[in-house]
């Protein structure tokens, strides 16, 4: 029969929540990237939140956004084009989303001023540290330097984000 042409992986499937509290999130670029860590606060609405704040950026800017499910994690595929270039990246999320988890990502990039294509690699190293200090509410994302956002403004700012003129 056809049906069984199909991939199984039409099947959306979706990241699990993370649990609540906060997490700390260790950035490791490759390369010229200094490495960076952050702390984020959650809770089970706001983490579904901040999945789907960039939902609608990434259906808009990507042709393709794959997610499928491994024995040990998740594997996600994603073709984007912005400003101009074109970024392929794959990334491998293996963990449990409670205590922890790694996100390995690679990337390739091609277009836009650079010129020449670039590849870049990067690993988030996230542990949950425990529930929220009394002055964060869940959506706070804590940066290097005492500077903090939340997750619920900077979908404000998407708003006030002038949209790029079309040529």
């Amino acid at each position: 029969g056809l049906l069984a042409v199909l991939p199984v992986s039409a099947v959306a499937v979706e990241l699990p929540v993370r649990k609540p509290g906060l997490w700390e999130m260790k950035v490791l670029g490759g390369g010229s990237t200094p490495e960076m860590t952050m702390q984020q606060c959650t809770d089970e609405t706001t983490d579904k939140d901040m999945s789907t704040a960039m939902s609608p950026v990434a259906k808009e800017m990507c042709s393709k956004q794959d997610i499928q499910k491994t024995a040990t994690g998740y594997v996600t595929d994603s073709v984007c084009g912005i400003a101009g270039m074109t970024i392929k990246s794959k990334a491998e999320i293996n963990g449990d989303f409670n205590s922890a988890y790694t996100v390995k990502s690679t990337s390739h990039t091609e277009g836009g001023m650079g010129g020449a294509p670039r590849d870049s690699t990067s690993t988030i190293q996230a542990k949950w540290v425990g529930a929220c200090k009394s002055d964060q509410k869940p959506g706070d994302i804590m940066m290097p330097g005492g500077m903090k956002m939340n997750i619920k403004d900077m979908q404000k700012l998407k708003a006030l984000i002038p949209k790029a003129p079309a040529k």
